[in-house]
């Protein structure tokens, strides 16, 4: 049903929660109720029908047993010498008029008493199927008036069957009474039933269909509200697994609206930041510029350095952070020496002069990467502050019984791959972020961080068909980068372009 045809009504299941119901309309509740009395009433029909049959068979078999024990008083008597006064009380009393036996070729007529002058039907009792008995039954209790019928059934005795004339009309008129008998009997079983298969489907079926139905259009009304999750119940059948998969689905499509929310809050933000941030960064460009005219040593040294970081500073903000509105751009790559971008990493981080947290390169020599470097760049200095600000907070928390702090980064070549990795001697990765780890604002709790880093570092590694992951089974925390060399002939052919 469409969520536009119902409205809400106070469910007991969940208070504060309403129920749908449809408008103009039966609910699943009204509906099972029609459904469940005439199923019911259907199910006294069968029922009564046997029964009817056999109340028939039991009347017309207890009219033979009362004419087999006259019988039985009226043969033992010598031939005239019962009075008809007394026959006729013997039949009255087995509301017969005729009593009579067959024993070998002989046939006797016992008693009479006002016999009809036609029979209507006869009813042989002795090879009686079941679907003559109902037939029969039926065909006695639609017919009117009062017809004589003959019925036959086995003797006693020596006697092969006996034979008896008795009126149609007292055997229907009890046959009406078992009836209605039956009917009252059957309305009362049905209504009891009906009632308690209402009430047992309800519970069981309609009030958590409600409280599902109840939560989805809730839910849809304000998805970002937890009040809206339906809470699971303890049912371990079909409803109980769906409440649950129901509640785990909404509360990740919370989740997920949350964040979507917080990134574009972000993008918002980042948007109006770059503007003045990038101008304030130019200015400064434009104020270092004139350090190069500076005869002091120092600042010799220093200078290109500090311009080179403000020109990467202002290409970032020119392209604005990936996760606020723009993607990353397409990595410009060449053979790079990987020794220069580290120690450039390790200047930015201002880790050269950072006695506190030791640091240690194990870079094969000559080793080149087939990469972007500002974007690798950027992949190893997001790496390496996450290990030192996982350092810094392990270090605090341990106060003055802190051990050894040491950030390491090893490069290798394993045929046409280099390798990277950047480990330290922190804490490590709790267990509980690392199904997530390379997703958007995915922090390990550490105060400061803002769960970007490691999003960043994957997308560009994931750029230049590289591979990033955690290695598990080390000391701190353990990140290896895969970069694999191009095919030669895209190689070849930025090469010959180079060089026309």
């Amino acid at each position: 049903m469409a969520a536009t045809d119902l409205q809400p009504v106070q469910d007991t299941d969940q208070p504060g929660q309403p129920a749908m119901r449809p408008r103009g309309g039966l609910g699943l509740s009204g509906k099972l109720l029609l459904l469940t009395v005439p199923l019911v009433m259907i199910a006294a029909v069968l029922l009564y029908v046997p029964a009817i049959a056999n109340f028939w068979v039991n009347r017309l078999n207890d009219r033979v047993a009362a004419a087999n024990t006259a019988a039985l008083v009226l043969d033992a008597a010598p031939l005239g010498m019962v009075p008809d006064s007394l026959s006729r009380q013997i039949l009255k009393s087995i509301n017969a008029r005729a009593v009579a036996i067959k024993m070998g070729q002989q046939r006797r007529l016992l008693a009479s008493d006002n016999l009809p002058a036609a029979i209507e039907h006869d009813i042989d009792l002795r090879d009686m199927t079941v679907w003559e008995a109902i037939t029969g039954s039926f065909r006695m209790m639609l017919e009117t008036g009062n017809q004589a019928i003959r019925i036959v059934g086995p003797g006693v005795g020596n006697a092969q069957f006996i034979e008896i004339v008795t009126d149609e009309l007292p055997l229907r008129q009890s046959m009406y009474r078992f009836s209605r008998n039956v009917v009252v009997v059957a309305l009362i079983i049905a209504v009891l039933t009906a009632g308690l298969v209402y009430l047992a489907l309800h519970y069981l079926f309609v009030r958590p269909m409600r409280r599902l139905t109840a939560s989805l259009v809730g839910f849809h009304e304000n998805p970002e509200s937890s009040a809206r999750i339906i809470v699971p119940s303890q049912r371990s059948d079909e409803i109980g697994v769906a409440e649950r998969e129901l509640s785990d689905m909404q509360r990740d499509l919370m989740s997920m609206l949350h964040q979507k929310s917080r990134l574009a809050a972000l993008g918002l933000a980042v948007s109006k930041i770059n503007h003045d941030l990038r101008n304030l960064l130019a200015s400064a460009q434009l104020l270092s510029d004139q350090l190069a005219s500076v005869p002091d040593p120092r600042v010799q040294r220093f200078a290109p350095k500090l311009v080179r970081s403000l020109e990467r500073a202002i290409a970032f903000c020119q392209s604005t952070l990936s996760y606020g509105r723009a993607q990353e751009a397409a990595p410009d790559r060449r053979m790079i020496l990987i020794e220069p971008v580290v120690l450039e990493v390790r200047e930015t981080a201002g880790l050269a002069s950072d006695a506190s947290i030791a640091w240690v390169a194990a870079i094969e020599r000559g080793l080149t990467v087939d990469a972007d470097p500002d974007q690798l760049f950027r992949v190893l200095l997001n790496l390496v502050r996450n290990a030192a600000q996982a350092l810094e907070s392990h270090s605090s928390g341990q106060g003055s019984q802190g051990g050894a702090q040491q950030i390491r980064i090893t490069g290798k070549r394993e045929g046409a791959v280099a390798i990277l990795e950047v480990s330290d001697t922190g804490p490590g990765v709790p267990q509980k972020t690392r199904e997530h780890l390379f997703e958007a604002f995915q922090t390990s709790g550490r105060p400061g961080g803002s769960g970007l880093g490691l999003a960043i570092a994957a997308e560009l590694v994931r750029a230049h068909d590289g591979e990033i992951h955690l290695v598990e089974g080390t000391i701190g925390a353990t990140f290896r980068i895969v970069i694999p060399d191009r095919p030669v002939e895209l190689l070849s052919i930025r090469n010959e372009r180079a060089r026309a």
